[in-house]
């Protein structure tokens, strides 16, 4: 299984973008999460959705202003963030489970991890 995600850049404070994150290598849908890297920082959670996409979490820091959504039979996962703001600035990745119970919203939880895309907000 591997996951690809695209979409990072740069942007201006206020502005939005559109994070994509293909899924290769399986058909049967899990949980996925998106997942940032500050620099200097530890890996955090942004937000995760279950595997049927009945349940979302978001962290306290974009909720209102991220979005997380799943297209099963494009085997993709979308982050849409809007009002960024220059504290978004990071590495993100997203990442999926191997088993269908259990809890779905660390780093910990989340097994199979993408390559990280950029997204820089400049004030």
């Amino acid at each position: 299984v591997q996951l690809q995600a695209s979409g990072g850049g740069l942007v201006q404070a206020g502005g939005s973008l559109r994070l994509s994150c293909v899924t290769s290598g399986r058909t049967s849908p899990y949980a996925m999460g998106w997942f940032r890297q500050p620099p200097g920082k530890e890996r955090e959670s942004v937000a995760t959705i279950s595997w049927s996409g009945a349940g979302t979490f978001y962290a306290d820091s974009v909720k209102g202003r991220f979005t997380i959504s799943r297209d099963d039979a494009k085997n993709s996962v979308y982050l849409d963030m809007n009002n960024l703001k220059p504290e978004d600035t990071a590495v993100y990745y997203c990442a999926t489970r191997t088993v269908f119970s259990g809890n779905y919203y660390s780093p910990a939880d989340f097994s199979i991890w993408g390559q990280g895309t950029l997204v820089t907000v400049s004030s």
